[in-house]
């Protein structure tokens, strides 16, 4: 009984009950480096199903996490967190600082290619910066800026091309 008693010291939910033929979604695992608010956006829409189960949600949230992130929450006392906003919160306190880091436009308007990087790496690279500006921006606004891109580039890799096109004289 002893044991058992100190096994359920080791979960932070010993009480959770698990629907039968549940399956855990497929998580991109949270590291510790990104805005944990859209981890918690992220990670409550593809557990919708079950946004009713406090104690499901605070179990699985585990399995969303990885490297420091999962080290932080097997470290959490159970005498702390008691419910799914309780979570919610140690987890948004503990992280804040990724979201206070968030890019700036100035930031992404100052982004430049890297010597040995493609096009396509340069692009893939501005738009993961552009998803994390704060405020986020439009759809709109990320196409604006894209057009820009040509600018931040090498001259060698692009060739700028006038909107029109000289034409030979005729006679």
């Amino acid at each position: 009984m002893n044991t058992l008693a100190n096994m359920e010291d080791l979960c932070l939910v010993p009480d959770v009950v698990i629907p039968p033929k549940f399956k855990v979604p497929d998580f991109n695992k949270y590291k510790g480096t990104t805005c944990p608010k859209n981890h918690l956006k992220v990670y409550y829409r593809k557990m919708g199903a079950y946004v009713k189960d406090e104690k499901l949600l605070m179990h699985f949230f585990q399995e969303s996490l990885t490297g420091a992130a999962i080290t932080w929450y097997t470290n959490l006392e159970p005498s702390r967190v008691h419910s799914w906003k309780d979570l919610m919160i140690t987890f948004i306190r503990k992280y804040q600082y990724n979201f206070d880091m968030a890019p700036d436009w100035m930031q992404l308007q100052n982004m430049c290619k890297i010597v040995h990087e493609s096009f396509k790496g340069f692009a893939q690279r501005w738009r993961d910066m552009a998803s994390q500006v704060a405020p986020l921006m439009t759809e709109k606004e990320m196409i604006s800026y894209a057009n820009l891109l040509p600018y931040l580039l090498d001259n060698s890799m692009v060739a700028i091309t006038p909107t029109k096109v000289p034409q030979p004289p005729f006679f």
